[in-house]
């Protein structure tokens, strides 16, 4: 009987963290038990620590009282099966917890994967519980698994906010103000926006990275944090604010003003700086949700339109992206705690990549 490994954080300040083992890999009918291989950790996943309670992300993998197990996105091997129709052997893309086993009791089995019919994770959106099989993912490449782990997560949150800016015709902006513009997530949006040409895309960053931001020729104009008031407040405007830092949206709305049409709250990567969203001038902070943007175009363009659409955008971008990103794996839990540490305090380098293993 193997116990599991678990990287576990402190739901109350998620600075704090520490390893356990506990539980056990026996399985029951109608289970399957997944090996985490390796996963990227990146700025999005603060983020899904920072609205944990929020937005219910602690609920995917329940842990102790106190504690949370941070989602991550990876891949893992079925090590034991009792499910028909899922086998040993088996590669699966998905949403994971930061441990080193998974337990799931699959449904709705196709080609494509299965979904995750554990009851907890059942009022929790659909999109986070499927599994790919990476046997029926078309846009799969075995020595591309870094790259699709950092960025495939990301940049489908870039991609429906930038159809969802497109579905409304950009709240009739002129510019679209990006805040952490050396994230991934921002500078996928910043490629998409850029593809389109119909709008000025401009990165907010702190002055380390602006080398960095301009090089990858996405943005229009690139300034600093400090220059907020050198921008064209004339000009009708979009705020995607994906820092969360809340002296920065003060900033950006107060010099925008009325020409602030819109204020799009995407991510936390300043989430220990958010501030409030009180008495702020122009547009209010709406926070954004990726899945339900998906929902509604998987309506609209039916299943395989979407996966259509969004593996077009997705090769389109992850040829740029290549050259912009160092893939870092490290392993071993010490050093998953050095990376947790980096990525949650800012300091870790935007050109890289980090892949984590057990």
């Amino acid at each position: 009987m193997t116990e599991m490994t678990h990287f576990l954080v402190d739901r109350a300040d998620i600075h704090k963290h520490t390893v356990e083992n506990s539980g056990d890999t026996e399985i029951a009918e109608g289970e399957v038990l997944l090996k985490v291989d390796h996963f990227a950790f990146t700025a999005n996943n603060t983020t899904y620590a920072a609205f944990g309670v929020h937005m219910k992300y602690w609920d995917f993998f329940p842990a102790r009282e106190g504690m949370g197990r941070v989602p991550v996105w990876g891949f893992a091997d079925v090590v034991a099966s009792k499910c028909e129709g899922v086998e040993v052997g088996e590669r699966l893309y998905g949403y994971y917890p930061m441990s080193s086993h998974l337990k799931v009791q699959p449904v709705k089995a196709s080609a494509a994967g299965f979904f995750d019919g554990a009851a907890h994770r059942q009022h929790l959106s659909p999109i986070y519980n499927f599994y790919n099989r990476t046997t029926g993912d078309p846009a799969y490449r075995a020595d591309m698994e870094g790259l699709q782990m950092v960025f495939r997560p990301l940049f489908m949150t870039s991609f429906l906010i930038d159809d969802f800016l497109d579905d409304n015709g950009f709240f009739g902006a002129e510019q679209i103000v990006l805040s952490s513009a050396s994230s991934k997530t921002a500078y996928g949006l910043a490629f998409l926006l850029a593809m389109r040409g119909s709008v000025k895309v401009i990165g907010l960053t702190s002055g380390g990275n602006v080398d960095f931001v301009k090089g990858m020729g996405s943005y229009g104009e690139t300034v600093t944090y400090g220059d907020i008031s050198t921008l064209d407040a004339s000009k009708p405007t979009v705020y995607v604010d994906m820092a969360g830092n809340g002296d920065v949206r003060r900033d950006v709305h107060v010099h925008f003003g009325d020409n602030l049409k819109y204020s799009c709250s995407v991510g936390a990567s300043h989430w220990d700086q958010m501030g409030s969203n009180d008495n702020l001038p122009g547009a209010q902070p709406t926070l954004f949700f990726a899945p339900a943007q998906g929902q509604k175009r998987q309506q609209d363009w039916g299943a395989e339109g979407f996966q259509a659409r969004t593996a077009d955008a997705w090769i389109k971008f992850i040829t740029k992206a290549s050259g912009w990103t160092n893939i870092v794996t490290s392993e071993g839990t010490d050093k998953m705690g050095e990376i947790y540490d980096a990525v949650t305090r800012g300091t870790a380098s935007p050109q890289d990549g980090h892949i984590l293993k057990f």
